[in-house]
């Protein structure tokens, strides 16, 4: 974060923790709110585990664990936009059903991706 003339302030242990903090009452209000997230939570819980088992190596494991944590990602970015489109009104707007549409699309996409990354590494030890 700059200050005002520019430069960039080193972060105190206090900054830190605090943005620690916010990060915990984003995911806390995710796991409350969003059954969606929870599912996805499920889900990585586990798949994460089999994940880290059937990897070959590092580099499968993290393909196949990072695939599913990529997912919680878009998720939580996901209910944040659409907590904003909601904060601004119930009332219809194209834009506000766009990005809401959207939004979905990307948890589709990084779901795609889970798909696409299990079966490229998992499918040849199977077939």
């Amino acid at each position: 974060m700059a200050d005002s003339n520019g430069s960039h302030a080193p972060r105190s242990p206090f900054r830190v923790w605090s943005a620690f903090v916010w990060s915990l009452q984003g995911l806390r209000a995710c796991w409350q709110l969003e059954s969606s997230f929870r599912l996805e939570v499920y889900l990585f819980v586990v798949l994460a585990p089999l994940g880290l088992w059937l990897g070959a190596d590092g580099v499968e494991r993290a393909i196949l664990v990072g695939s599913l944590l990529g997912v919680l990602v878009v998720e939580v970015l996901n209910s944040a936009v659409e907590a904003v489109v909601d904060r601004w009104g119930a009332e219809h707007h194209e834009l506000a059903g766009r990005a809401k549409d959207m939004g979905s699309a990307a948890v589709f996409l990084a779901d795609m991706n889970v798909l696409l990354c299990w079966g490229l590494v998992l499918g040849p030890r199977f077939l």
